[in-house]
């Protein structure tokens, strides 16, 4: 009896140039689940394309005490993982985009699995939900969602 191997790589509707996920961001912080006082102040998104298939994010995170947390990566988007650099809790990225309106990321921090999350924009293209999947300190799985508005396209 034969058993045929099939490798299979998912086609993309569009490159990563025409995702709509492409543009800068910024975060409705009055809609995330924990009390005020524990919400940044802001926290603004920058997805762009970058050359040879490759995707750029950018963010930066201003917290209560008006300090400033930033992180930078450029990855490809087939899962393998890549380098950031910056100052919030992340150094190892990996990525994908199943489609061109979502964006897979699992994020580590000192060789530690922080979160996983999923970017997605509607139709409409004006907002991103970000759904963030964690573990507490106990391992009881979390998730949490987030909303951002659409600020402007790639410039």
């Amino acid at each position: 009896m034969a058993v045929a191997m099939l490798q299979v790589t998912p086609a993309f509707a569009a490159s990563p140039a025409e995702s709509p996920l492409v543009g800068q961001w910024t975060l409705d912080v009055d809609t995330l689940p924990m009390p005020p006082e524990a919400r940044p102040k802001s926290v603004h998104l920058d997805f762009r394309d970058a050359p040879g298939g490759k995707w750029t994010t950018h963010v930066e995170i201003i917290d209560q005490n008006n300090n400033k947390m930033l992180t930078q990566s450029t990855l490809s988007l087939d899962g393998t993982p890549g380098r950031a650099s910056g100052t919030y809790w992340v150094d190892v990225l990996a990525a994908k985009m199943p489609a061109p309106n979502v964006l897979v990321m699992q994020i580590v921090y000192q060789g530690v699995p922080r979160s996983t999350r999923v970017f997605s924009v509607g139709a409409d293209r004006g907002v991103l939900t970000e759904t963030e999947t964690y573990f507490k300190e106990d391992g009881t799985p979390m998730q949490r969602t987030a909303f951002f508005s659409r600020v402007a396209d790639e410039p």
